[in-house]
């Protein structure tokens, strides 16, 4: 028969499904001080993890799920970004006391999964710049090595939204968060955006930048490492 893929990343990992439902929460795998939120868990999005993880669903399907779960990701990435108090006027002259978006965010994609994550991002924000950084593993070696790399000139001085939909390793991950520190981005101003990930490629990220924000819906150890080849048809 074959194997049962549950929610929750084992024993050691059993206080992240049991916060789920508060967002407020920071949630620490081990001793590591990495911060990982995961979004609040509803039928909704267990539906779409469900179609997701599917070996038998078309294509067509997928992408629409994938879509629907990426932008609720996105969404709620948003609300980790940098605020003020902003007043404004109503068209009935009362003064509504709101906030607004500090400048200074963009959008990092590493290809070619991450680019899944672009469309949900423009749409949200419409003027913000989106980065691209190509990394495959090197035949020889088998390390992730950079072959390509388009990052908006002041990165140094902006939060970087990165995106990735599955954290397996953290090997891919790791390599890019390095192209941005070589560019001058500190890893507190780096907030991670992906739809699955695993305890290993959070444990494996938190040992080397702990202080970077990660944002995904699941933390388990079998993710669908499928994902970038069903969403685009190369499968």
């Amino acid at each position: 028969m074959p194997s049962t893929v549950k929610a929750s990343g084992g024993d050691k990992y059993n206080n992240v499904t049991m916060s789920q439902n508060d967002r407020d929460d920071e949630i620490f795998t081990g001793e590591s001080s990495s911060k990982v939120k995961l979004v609040t868990t509803n039928d909704q999005i267990r539906r779409l993890q469900t179609i997701i993880r599917d070996k038998n669903v078309s294509r067509s399907e997928f992408v629409f799920s994938a879509d629907r779960l990426i932008r609720l990701v996105i969404e709620e990435g948003l609300n980790l970004l940098p605020f003020s108090e902003h007043i404004v006027t109503t068209p009935s002259g009362h003064e509504y006391d709101g906030i607004k978006f500090n400048k200074g965010n963009c959008g990092v994609s590493i290809i070619r999964s991450g680019e899944a994550m672009e469309q949900a991002l423009r749409e949200s924000c419409r003027s913000i710049r989106i980065g691209k950084i190509l990394i495959q593993s090197d035949e020889e070696t088998d390390k992730a090595k950079v072959y390509y790399a388009k990052l908006p000139k002041d990165i140094s001085k902006r939060t970087v939204l990165l995106m990735y939909p599955i954290l397996s390793s953290g090997n891919t991950v790791l390599k890019a968060i390095e192209v941005l520190r070589e560019h001058g981005v500190i890893d507190e101003k780096i907030i991670l955006l992906t739809l699955f990930v695993t305890p290993e490629g959070i444990d494996t990220l938190s040992s080397a930048h702990s202080k970077i924000t990660v944002l995904s819906t699941e933390m388990n150890p079998v993710v669908p490492v499928h994902f970038g080849k069903k969403y685009f048809g190369t499968d």
